[in-house]
């Protein structure tokens, strides 16, 4: 029996590569495909990533073949070498990145080769059609694709920085502040943290990426093939972490890390003791209110991997709320399934959330009633209230059927404007607290 994903939370493949290029500076993609390809996956990474923007080159400025029937007929390698000698002479880059679609991929034209041969222009292609999979697989092969010819080798490490993976422009609707709250966290303990996508970040600072002697892999779906692919060629080693939100998650990640560089055990500790005061010394500000007006709520997490137990861990472990119910919405296969239940074993409430694999967004009402008793007209019934839907902007009627507030956190998001907003670490634990506790008073 056929099946699709209703309502679905992710693009195709080139959209997954454009909302990556996009988080690049002075990076120029070149769209090979038709150009109702690239005008729409730019503005489904605009809008619904809470307003990002357009980057350097995207949004109505990308650089597109705009294939037609007739390219497809005959082929299309022509229309593409012409589009790449017009780009050069026309926008300014450090870096142009071919990527195709479906059509010219179905048809054979050789978009790499081609771009090959301007590789001493700083060209480069990557094979990225639609069916290749989601937009993870497009970040995916974008960032193999900065692997293999953008990052130097380096033969000398520093033992003192890594690289991290995992995190998808756009798609985290919050990557900038996150990247460059993981920047600063690092920073305290003596490590150059080497984000991509950070504020500041050039494709010279990405060359020398090679130096790094760690790579640190923040979702469990994307970012492990360019980590194996630079260990495969440059010798750095990388592991399996998680985004970092509030003082247990950030803590943990950053014993992680001083175990793995062989740290100073002392100075991580200080550095979590002094960012743990900063924390709960504004956090103490609304704990009398919090009692006082009854602020614990059941959280109801649905996100992709890369936020969700992160999230429930936070709600559950720092705020104190009751996790009820997540809901993860890109893993597939059984055995990653399996491994993911097993990061809610830290959650530390003593009612532990149920945790679903779904994708479908109209299911999840189903796992959410499935999951709490049906009211039989008894004379007392215990509902499943007041209850917070943490989650995208496709969970509104969710929470409106629960009658819960809603936060949006999870691409997608188009109900608010995100700048250099994040919610890594501690400070970006408080930063949630604020929004999460703000969608209770705003109606009072």
């Amino acid at each position: 029996m056929s099946t699709f994903i209703e309502r679905p939370k992710f693009s195709c493949a080139l959209g997954g590569a454009l909302t990556t290029l996009t988080g690049l500076n002075r990076v120029v993609p070149i769209v090979h495909a038709a150009g109702g390809c690239a005008s729409s996956l730019a503005g489904t990474y605009n809008g619904a990533a809470g307003y990002r923007g357009v980057g350097y080159c995207g949004g109505s400025m990308l650089s597109t073949t705009n294939i037609a029937e007739n390219n497809v007929v005959f082929g299309g390698e022509d229309r593409l070498y012409e589009q790449i000698e017009n780009t050069l002479f026309a926008l300014d880059g450090d870096l142009y990145v071919v990527v195709t679609g479906c059509q010219v991929e179905i048809i054979g034209d050789d978009a790499r080769g081609i771009a090959r041969g301007f590789s001493d222009r700083n060209v480069i292609g990557v094979s990225t059609p639609g069916f290749l999979g989601n937009t993870l697989k497009g970040y995916d092969a974008v960032m193999t694709a900065i692997v293999e010819n953008v990052i130097e080798p380096s033969p000398v490490k520093d033992t003192r920085e890594v690289n991290i993976f995992g995190v998808v422009p756009g798609h985290d609707v919050f990557y900038r502040g996150n990247l460059d709250e993981i920047e600063r966290l690092l920073g305290l303990v003596g490590v150059k943290a080497n984000t991509f996508f950070g504020t500041g970040n050039s494709i010279a600072k990405l060359r020398r990426y090679g130096a790094a002697s760690l790579s640190v892999v923040l979702a469990p779906e994307t970012g492990i093939q360019p980590a194996r692919r630079l260990q495969e060629l440059n010798g750095t080693p990388y592991i399996l972490s998680e985004l970092p939100i509030g003082p247990s998650g950030t803590a943990a990640f950053l014993r992680q890390l001083g175990a793995e560089l062989g740290l100073d055990g002392t100075l991580v500790e200080r550095v979590i003791a002094s960012e743990n005061a900063y924390f709960y010394d504004f956090f103490g500000r609304i704990v009398d209110m919090y009692s006082d007006l009854d602020w614990q709520r059941y959280a109801i997490t649905v996100a992709d991997s890369y936020y969700a137990h992160a999230l429930t861990k936070f709600v559950a472990n720092d705020l104190g709320w009751i996790p009820h119910l997540t809901a993860v919405n890109d893993l597939e296969n059984e055995q990653q399934q399996a491994e993911y239940a097993k990061r809610f074993d830290d959650v530390t409430s003593e009612l532990r959330p149920a945790v679903v694999f779904e994708q479908q967004a109209g299911q999840i009402i189903k796992h959410v009633r499935g999951s709490w008793g049906l009211n039989r007209n008894e004379k007392y019934y215990d509902a499943l209230s007041p209850a917070f839907v943490i989650g995208s902007g496709i969970e509104a009627g969710l929470a409106e059927t629960l009658n819960a507030n809603l936060l949006t956190v999870a691409f997608p998001v188009s109900n608010r404007v995100a700048l250099n907003r994040g919610y890594a670490g501690f400070r970006g634990g408080l930063t949630l607290t604020e929004d999460l506790l703000s969608q209770l008073v705003s109606a009072r």
